[in-house]
This record gives structure tokens, C-alpha cells and sequence, in this order.
């Protein structure tokens, strides 16, 4: 479908690719688009929905700035997917042992691996990025010993909320791996850090804004270089990250399935970011806020809920939505509310035939509390098209 909905009474217009859309959701796309340096239009995906600051599933082109919450601080979140040389009727009976094998290779939540887990070159590689950030700015305490040893060890780790890992089969039954992690620990400290700079700084300009999460660096200060530095890092660290999970993935499965091989990874890549693009005649910092890049024949993932089906999808490269498409399903509900709403047993019944948790302690997962995966699909066939349909059959929670 085209374009939903356009919001024309802003300084800039935002152009929204779905006509489901919350109150404060829109609310936060009016004031992204009050920014002074918004060029031509915001964006809204169709997995839109209400976030801090900035509003998740929205795109944002900015000339000269970037805003720290719009990024977030979960840096480089992201998706990978790998297929393998299986298909459904090589899988056990069972899956309940591939699960437990799949939960005692990679840690989640706060967890962290016990030794270092993650290739030398990888450590290397990402230790000299990140002794420029602890030299710059010594209060984030990046040098220490224990901060040291974090970050090396959440390299190959899930995470919490909405992360996951699953095992999926597509339309052919061949069965994929595909995991959803970003920059962990460190990710999360970097972003806290400069968007509290951000905010003191925009303080002392120009006093307090309407939302105070939309404080920017303006490009030639010293802050924007250091972020800009500091945030492309952690996003290498995301995509690392991901690549070592998914190296201890495959071989925590070949001790539990029949002989394979994995394919060519399918697609490596963020929704969390920000990035130097050229659109509409002008270089921007295009931050992607719950949303992924879509250009004409390059390939993304769209995952739906634990209970429902996810996308290998195909750039169309559309340029009202800045190359881009949704990173999801998008949320409906909050997780809060998911809680008092729903119990074990609807989590149990809306993941039936999934082998995953269907404990209280990941009901705010539970598929109803977001949207249908479908609809969002529907609404965005202008930005992707569809390469493979993939149903998870086993969900790791963080």
C-alpha cells in the first residue's frame, strides 16, 4: 500500500505507512518534525508505535545533527539470519532438547559467557575503537578491569526483552536459524552517557525543549565527533556480536541435529542506528528508530511475534521512505500492560506448537500484545517484497 496518512501542519511533513497509528505515537512524530533540521519529511514505518523520545519506527533525516535518543541505547539492535542443509523432517520429535541446548550456549538477560568466548581478531578489532571513547571521556569508566571483561564477554550473548533466538522453517520446510540482539551492556551505557550530555547541553543553549529526549549534537562540536565515534562502534560491536552468537548457535546445534552446513548468512543487519545517507539531493544522518534498510534488491528481516510468522524480504528501494521498511510486528500493547492483561495459559494457547517458554516470566512477549504481522506486511508492499515466510518452531527468550 502507499502512504497512509501525511501530517502537513509541521514545519516538516511526516509521511506514515500505515493508518494504525496511537495518539502519543503521532504526537511524537509531530514534535520530531518541529526539529530544525529535519530534511524534507519524517518518515513512519508500519510497525509505528509510542517509544522514549523519538517514536519507534520512524526515520529520521537530519542535516548537521543527530539526536542520541532517537538512536537509543540499545546501539545497532538488529537481526541475523542463517539457513541451513536441514529440513523439518530431519528434526527430533522433540525440540525441547534443542531448546535446552540453544539456552546453555548462549547467555541471556544480564548473563555474560565465563571465559571469553569471541574470536581474537573480533576482541582486537573492537578494543581499538574503544580505547579512544575511554581516553575522550573517562566517566564512562570504559578502561576498568570489570568493564573490560563485560564487554569482551557479552560478545556472543542475547540480552533481554524482545530479543530472541529461533528456529524457524520456511515455505520449502528448509529449515534457518535467526537470532535478534544489538550491543548489550556497552551499547546501553554509550547511549545513556551522551544522551544525558546531549540533554545538559541542550540546557545551557537553548533551556528546555517540549521533549527532552529530542536533545541533538549539532555536527562540529567536539560531542557530535565523540558520538558519532562512540556510536558507530557500538554499532560494529552489535554486529559482532551477533556474528559470534550465531557461530556458538550453529555449533551448540550440530551436537544436537543431524549433520549440516550453514548457508550463506542470509542478512546481517540493524534497526537501531544512525548512518551517513544521501537522499533527496543532500548528504543526512539518517537515524532508523525500529526500522531497517531497504534498497532496491538489498535483502532484510521482518520478524513477527514468538507465535507468528517472520519475513526474508527484498528492498524496493522507495525513496518516501527513505529506503526503509519496518524492523517487526511493532508493539500494541505495553509490556506492563501485557502483564495485568494476559496469563500463562493464553501465553501457552498463542505459542501453541512453538517450543519456548510459556512461563509468566515472558508473558509482556506474548504475541497479542503486538500487532499483526500481516496487516504490517500489507501496508508496506510499496517498500519490500517478500523472498521467504519463515515459522518459528523453537523461541529462545532473553
Amino acid at each position: 500500500m502507499p502512504i497512509q496518512q501525511i501530517i502537513n501542519h509541521t514545519p516538516a511533513p511526516v509521511k506514515i505507512f500505515t493508518d494504525d497509528i496511537e495518539p502519543e505515537a503521532r504526537q511524537q512524530l509531530e514534535n520530531i518534525a518541529r526539529l530544525p533540521f529535519i530534511h524534507g519529511h519524517v518518515a513512519a514505518m508500519p510497525d509505528v508505535h509510542f517509544g522514549i523520545g523519538a517514536t519507534v519506527g520512524s526515520v529520521i533525516p537530519a542535516r548537521g545533527a543527530i539526536v542520541p535518543a532517537a538512536v537509543g541505547v540499545d546501539i545497532g539492535c538488529g537481526m541475523n539470519a542463517v539457513r541451513l542443509t536441514l529440513n523439518a523432517a530431519q528434526l527430533p520429535d522433540s525440540l525441547r532438547p534443542v531448546r535446552h541446548a540453544i539456552e546453555r550456549a548462549i547467555p541471556v538477560g544480564f548473563a555474560h559467557h565465563r571465559r571469553d568466548q569471541a574470536r581474537a581478531s573480533t576482541v582486537a578489532s573492537l578494543r581499538n575503537g574503544i580505547e579512544r571513547i575511554a581516553e575522550r571521556h573517562p566517566k564512562l569508566n570504559l578502561d576498568s578491569v570489570k568493564a573490560s571483561r563485560n564487554w569482551v564477554r557479552q560478545l556472543g550473548t542475547l540480552g533481554g526483552g524482545n530479543h530472541f533466538i529461533e528456529l524457524c522453517l520456511d515455505e520449502s520446510d528448509a529449515v534457518w536459524v535467526m537470532l535478534h540482539s544489538g550491543s548489550r551492556g556497552i551499547g546501553n551505557r554509550i547511549g545513556r552517557y551522551f544522551i544525558e550530555r546531549a540533554k545538559q547541553g541542550m540546557r545551557e543553549r537553548l533551556g528546555e525543549l517540549p521533549d527532552a529526549n529530542l536533545a541533538w549534537f549539532d555536527e562540529g562540536t567536539p560531542d557530535f565527533d565523540d558520538y558519532v565515534h562512540a556510536v558507530h562502534w557500538a554499532q560494529d560491536y552489535a554486529m559482532w556480536n551477533r556474528r559470534e552468537m550465531m557461530r556458538l548457535l550453529v555449533d551448540a546445534l550440530a551436537r544436537v541435529l543431524p549433520p549440516f552446513q550453514a548457508t550463506r548468512e542470509a542478512i546481517n543487519c540493524h534497526h537501531n542506528y544512525v548512518a551517513l545517507e544521501r537522499h533527496f539531493d543532500a548528504e543526512v544522518y539518517l537515524t532508523r528508530k525500529g526500522a531497517i534498510s531497504a534498497r532496491e534488491g538489498e535483502l532484510g528481516i521482518i520478524p513477527g511475534s514468538m507465535g507468528a510468522k517472520s519475513y526474508i524480504v527484498r528492498g524496493k528501494g522507495n525513496p518516501e521512505s527513505f529506503c526503509s521498511c519496518s524492523h517487526g510486528a511493532g508493539r500494541r500493547m505495553s509490556r506492563s500492560k501485557a502483564r495485568k492483561r494476559f496469563a500463562a495459559e493464553d501465553l501457552a494457547h498463542q505459542t501453541e506448537g512453538v517450543e519456548c517458554r510459556k512461563d509468566k516470566g515472558v508473558i509482556d512477549e506474548i504475541p497479542a500484545a503486538y500487532k499483526d504481522i500481516d496487516q504490517v506486511m500489507a501496508h508496506q508492499h510499496d517498500l519490500v517484497e517478500i523472498v521467504h515466510t519463515l515459522k518459528q518452531v523453537v523461541c529462545v527468550k532473553g
